[in-house]
């Protein structure tokens, strides 16, 4: 009998009105004829844009085809009992080459309240950026939803929200409600619920080739919105070489990153968990029951829950981001 085994997927590249060239230029993901490009799935589950399997005798085969047959010996026991055939993690490549809509989703039960599955808590992870870049990351003083609602009819809503600037290496967690948007010159990895939900709030009165204005989502955001307002949105990490640092941990995602310059093994037995491996930077040999997958720069492994322990082989500096279900 065939056994599971690392996966590598194929991306699915997406262009958006406000993306630009960096995932293939700084990436080295080749996104075809596209006149730009926004985003590229490297992981997906969500319906209609799933990632298909590259290599081994399982190429071809969609994401969620294979939770349905392999259940939890591909995510986790746990993880299949609490996500059924869902692929449950979204990871991203996003290029913002000018503001994204200032916008928010929703928490489980908001999303499952309107039809949905779940909603969306995020963290981004910012792989360059330019001179001078900055984003949305929630409120710069406190808000209700009279203020707020204020603000947003004279078309001043930016005046009321929190901007940051971004440096590579810097880390952000969005949990379902936090108002955010990504600015210009930013490009990140994205590590998500799978969800496709987004309540528009503001899109900068831009208009489409047609002239068109995108749909806003006032009505719907509003019961989304968390207005709490915090002292600081970053979050604090050490990096330190060769050995595995945590970024985020959450109740719907682990993320961690490991900076190394030497062989790492690393053992999965206690996870009861799939793992996700993104290079961020470098590239790296993994090796697994005497099989070497080459892994660099914008490229994923998606570790099934089966696999217990593999080798990490870098090729001088290389860096991670692991990603896994509690």
């Amino acid at each position: 009998m065939q056994t599971l085994y690392p996966f590598k997927l194929k991306p699915l590249f997406k262009e958006k009105i406000w993306g630009g060239q960096k995932i293939r230029q700084v990436m080295g993901l080749d996104f075809g004829l596209l006149p730009n490009c926004g985003e590229s799935w490297l992981v997906s589950g969500v319906e209609g844009n799933p990632t298909v399997i590259a290599n081994g005798y399982l190429a071809g085969n969609e994401l969620n085809e294979l939770v349905e047959v392999f259940m939890g010996d591909l995510v986790g026991d746990k993880v299949y009992d609490r996500f059924g055939d869902v692929f449950p993690i979204l990871v991203k490549i996003i290029d913002s080459n000018d503001w994204l809509s200032i916008q928010v989703h929703p928490d489980d039960q908001l999303a499952r309240k309107r039809g949905g599955e779940f909603g969306k808590t995020e963290m981004w992870y910012v792989l360059q950026a330019d001179e001078n870049a900055e984003l949305i990351c929630g409120f710069k003083e406190q808000t209700n939803a009279d203020k707020y609602l204020n603000y947003l009819t004279q078309g001043r809503l930016p005046e009321l929200m929190n901007y940051e600037m971004v440096n590579k290496g810097d880390v952000f967690y969005i949990p379902a409600g936090r108002v955010h948007a990504l600015g210009p010159g930013s490009l990140i990895a994205e590590i998500q619920q799978t969800s496709d939900i987004t309540y528009r709030i503001f899109d900068w009165n831009r208009a489409d080739a047609a002239g068109n204005l995108r749909d806003l989502h006032t009505e719907d955001a509003l019961d989304a919105i968390d207005f709490t307002r915090l002292d600081s949105y970053k979050t604090v990490y050490n990096k330190v070489t060769n050995q595995t640092a945590k970024l985020i941990e959450s109740a719907f995602f682990v993320t961690n990153i490991l900076h190394f310059n030497q062989s790492i093994q690393k053992n999965y037995s206690q996870l009861d968990s799939f793992v996700i491996l993104l290079c961020t930077e470098g590239k790296m040999k993994l090796v697994w029951n005497g099989e070497v997958q080459t892994l660099v720069r914008g490229e994923v492994i998606l570790l099934p829950n089966l696999i217990e322990q593999v080798e990490l082989h870098p090729d001088g500096i290389c860096e991670l981001l692991e990603v896994f279900i509690r």
